[in-house]
């Protein structure tokens, strides 16, 4: 007990500076030793310890590819916020256990573009329409990996339950992966709209802030992720909900007062 203690202090003590995973292509998790075996058995021996659901099965590549594809909307590189990194990471490894708190606070990527000088107060807005295009081009294949560990888990409660004589330890196993998964998918779901919310939050602010007509198209791209953020809000992962929509410039908020281009002189 003691020793295993120990090991998580070290853990920790790691987080402060080299506790954030490694991204590769496309925003998706670069393979690593430390992220992927020693913090994620420390995890598990302090979710043992807490008496939390932990399965003994073997990943499947759908569930591995869930938790990969999960993992770009749960941090915020754009944001530059290396202790919200840290601490996903803990959690994503079990070192500590899952929770909202760690979700960024709706005025911090405002406060970020605010802050940072860019060349001109137009490009805050495009950064805002790349950083929301970029959650929205990834989307799809998320709900798609999410849907297929669900209907795993739906296959798997059917075995589960009509293989007869099934030892009870299998069964546990069973258990404990389809809650694992639902943790999983529920830390997704919470995070999305977190990312929602702060792009709406920023939108807004710039509005007041440097008023510019490129605000129209942030407010598009809002609404294609906004399809999104409702159809994971009701656990609608397969049935099409959450296919993207074509570009309409819709209006993501309806109380939104938009800046309009002022006509030409004469015309």
């Amino acid at each position: 007990m003691r020793r295993l203690f120990g090991l998580l202090a070290i853990a920790l003590a790691l987080s402060s500076s080299a506790c954030a995973r490694p991204i590769g292509d496309f925003g998706r998790a670069d393979p690593d030793p430390m992220h992927d075996t020693v913090m994620p058995a420390l995890g598990t021996g302090r979710a043992l310890l807490s008496k939390e659901p932990v399965s003994a099965f073997n990943l499947s590549d759908e569930e591995r590819e869930m938790r990969d594809r999960i993992w770009h909307y749960l941090i915020a590189p754009h944001a530059f916020d290396w202790f919200q990194a840290s601490a996903v990471e803990l959690q994503r490894t079990r070192i500590m256990p899952v929770s909202s708190k760690s979700l960024l606070p709706v005025d911090r990527y405002y406060l970020w573009l605010h802050g940072e000088r860019f060349a001109s107060s137009h490009v805050r807005y495009g950064r805002i329409e790349d950083d929301v295009t970029v959650d929205v081009e990834l989307m799809a294949s998320v709900f798609a990996s999410i849907c297929a560990v669900l209907e795993q888990d739906r296959q798997r409660g059917v075995a589960a339950n009509g293989i007869p004589d099934l030892d009870e330890g299998t069964k546990g196993n069973a258990a404990a992966r389809q809650s694992e998964n639902r943790t999983q998918i529920g830390w997704f779901v919470s995070a999305v709209q977190n990312r929602y919310d702060s792009y709406n939050y920023a939108l807004d602010h710039l509005l007041v802030e440097t008023p510019h007509v490129e605000a129209i198209g942030v407010n598009g791209a809002l609404s294609e992720l906004a399809v999104y953020v409702e159809a994971a809000r009701r656990g609608d992962f397969c049935s099409g909900a959450g296919t993207r929509p074509g570009r309409g410039g819709g209006v993501a908020l309806p109380s939104r007062v938009l800046v309009q281009e002022r006509p030409a002189k004469g015309s």
